[in-house]
């Protein structure tokens, strides 16, 4: 029986990290009638007048002027609208060449997104079928199939539990028992020393540091001057471990610091495999 390869999770924020901008932007925003300032401002007004969650505040937003405009808000529809995403250079060939490179070096490379954005529109893209799991917000729909209220609201500090349901293999968001079950570091699935987290923001940063500090590696990328300034700051506040230029195709910079800590996880893998063969002889 063939061995089992070790597996490496790649973690992905979508928004500004795949994405040259906010998934409403491309479509749905257009569809409504506003352009992407006054749809922001107006969602920035409603959280800071009524002390609310920002994200629950766009599900809302989106929810009303769809209403407002007559826009179909079923499942087929924002993955219409998912279809219009612009991506990042390299990033539709980025995941055969990862998971190609990972399969010459012994590792079973798994791609997770995790997200603020729609869970429904990001299925409607291209990659989706790259992914193993899709943690985002997503709404529930009533017997007409229509979206009529948030079914998950992910902000900054929910996306870090979705790292435990990663590194303990569990891929239902309504799970609330196993996430919370103790389950010894032996035994589950990923590691976060096997995990690479990629994020442009400021609701990555709970999770870039987490995974940072749990051995794992986190990257900050960036598209534009002012993304590159923030990605900077992560690194000088020791947030994260290296900042990458949003261009994801063979060779570039992302390319080759990723390779490189693919290198790394496998060489600490067998370094430890090591340290446990020779334990085993002492103990005889």
């Amino acid at each position: 029986m063939a061995k089992k390869k070790p597996t490496v999770a790649l973690i992905y924020d979508f928004d500004g990290t795949l994405s040259p901008g906010n998934m409403q932007e491309f479509g749905f925003i257009q569809a409504i009638g506003k352009d992407k300032k006054e749809f922001w401002a107006k969602n920035k007004k409603l959280s800071e007048e009524n002390d609310a969650n920002g994200i629950l505040c766009y599900m809302y937003l989106m929810m009303q002027s769809a209403q407002t405009n007559g826009i179909s808000l079923k499942k087929s529809s924002f993955k219409k609208f998912g279809a219009q995403i612009e991506l990042f250079e390299g990033v539709k060939e980025w995941f055969s060449l990862i998971n190609e490179y990972g399969k010459t070096i012994g590792l079973d490379i798994k791609h997770y997104i995790n997200s603020s954005g729609l869970k429904e529109m990001i299925e409607g893209t291209s990659i989706a079928k790259e992914f193993e799991n899709i943690y985002a917000c997503s709404f529930l729909y009533d017997v007409d199939g229509k979206a009529y209220w948030p079914a998950v609201a992910v902000d900054y500090t929910a996306k870090t539990q979705f790292l435990f349901k990663i590194n303990k293999g569990i891929k239902e968001v309504s799970d609330n028992k196993r996430i919370n079950d103790y389950l010894p570091e032996s035994e589950r699935p990923i590691p976060f020393e096997r995990m690479i987290y990629f994020g442009d923001g400021e609701t990555d940063i709970p999770c870039m540091k987490m995974i940072k500090e749990h051995g794992g590696h986190s990257i900050a990328v960036y598209g534009d001057r002012k993304k590159k300034d923030i990605a900077y700051k992560l690194i000088k506040e020791n947030r994260v471990n290296f900042v990458c230029k949003a261009d994801y195709r063979s060779g570039k910079d992302i390319h080759a610091v990723v390779k490189r800590i693919l290198d790394k996880i496998k060489a600490d893998i067998e370094f430890n495999r090591l340290l446990e063969v020779h334990k085993a002889q002492s103990a005889k």
